[in-house]
């Protein structure tokens, strides 16, 4: 098998590398997954620059949290999946040809779909729609904002704050990518130049104070979106794509009674039943199967070129998803 790992941290393009290892056989209540797509999530190069805010990780250490794979061998006591099903595995550690899950942590990927939609279904589709109706209650024609709103979260947001009836204020740091935004569906887009008063921009342009508001930037950011908030509103922040420490006035939190609070899908994964794990995978796979959860793909990347992949996702003048695709007879 090959897996990509790297020991210590840095620009991805320079400390990632591949690594060649032993198949790994399943214990009773595991099975085998040959990954042949892995997704690049903006998390991703966070976690190898050592940026990403979650609980210190041991080095070596593999990225990625997204896959389409087909299960080659199963434990004795796994029940509910065969050799042979195409899966889509829960975890970290998937930029690699072949993982060891869970059964639990494998669900069936969606029949008849392209295996490479299929695999971006989860991450950034859940992220978006788990903090639209898992967090606050809205209801159709209440305002939301967001940043980062070219992303792939931030276009999920879009689509279904759309589907929902909500109306959303759109944060972005290049005028170029206006008009796909307003094809998906939002209702406003302001370009932040980094001089105008952002919470004032956004209090001008919406027709009443966003209830909701998604922080994949921090730092002023933060700041800025949770002075635009109504009173009462709550700011989710689930990214730091800034590297700067989330900034929040006092008097917002002590005196208009703002909320902050963080999501990371993998701690909902971790902690969800397996009926709401299901039914959410259930609800996506029939978006997908709509079309609705597409996402375009600028390129494709080997397993073994995984230095030019994230190189590649790393530039800010995307306009698609970049991924690894598995080499498992090379």
């Amino acid at each position: 098998m090959k897996r990509v790992i790297f020991e210590k941290f840095g620009r991805p393009e320079t400390v990632v590398k591949v690594i060649k290892e032993p198949d790994p056989l399943p214990s009773s209540d595991q099975v085998r997954v040959r990954n042949h797509v892995m997704t690049i999530n903006p998390a991703d190069l966070l976690l190898i620059e050592g940026r990403y805010g979650a609980e210190p990780i041991t080095l070596p250490a593999t990225p990625g949290v997204g896959a389409w794979g087909v299960v080659d061998a199963i434990g004795e006591d796994v029940t509910l999946l065969a050799i042979g099903d195409a899966v889509l595995p829960i975890g970290g550690g998937l930029w690699s040809d072949t993982v060891i899950v869970d059964e639990r942590m494998a669900p069936k990927a969606p029949i008849g779909v392209d295996p490479e939609q299929a695999a971006m279904m989860r991450a950034n589709p859940s992220t978006a729609y788990l903090m639209l109706t898992d967090i606050k209650s809205l209801k159709p024609g209440d305002w939301i904002v967001q940043n980062a709103s070219n992303s792939n979260v931030g276009r999920m947001v879009i689509r279904f704050a759309k589907e929902m009836g909500l109306q959303t204020i759109n944060i972005v740091r290049r005028a170029n990518v206006i008009d796909s935004l307003k094809e998906e569906g939002a209702n406003i887009v302001i370009v932040d130049d980094g001089r105008q008063d952002l919470a004032l921009a956004i209090r001008n342009v919406s027709g009443g104070p966003p209830k909701l508001a998604f922080d994949a930037v921090g730092g002023r950011a933060t700041h800025a979106l949770a002075a635009s908030l109504a009173d009462g509103g709550t700011l989710v922040v689930y990214g730091l794509l800034s590297g700067e420490e989330n900034s929040i006035a006092a008097s917002d939190l002590v005196f208009r009674g703002i909320v902050v609070r963080g999501f990371w899908l993998a701690d909902w994964f971790e902690t969800t039943s397996k009926d709401k794990l299901t039914d959410l995978n259930a609800f996506l796979a029939k978006n997908l199967a709509m079309g609705f959860l597409h996402t375009k793909v600028e390129k494709r990347y080997p397993l073994s070129k995984v230095d030019e992949a994230v190189a590649h996702a790393g530039r800010a003048n995307r306009f698609g998803k970049i991924i690894l695709v598995g080499e498992h007879n090379a």
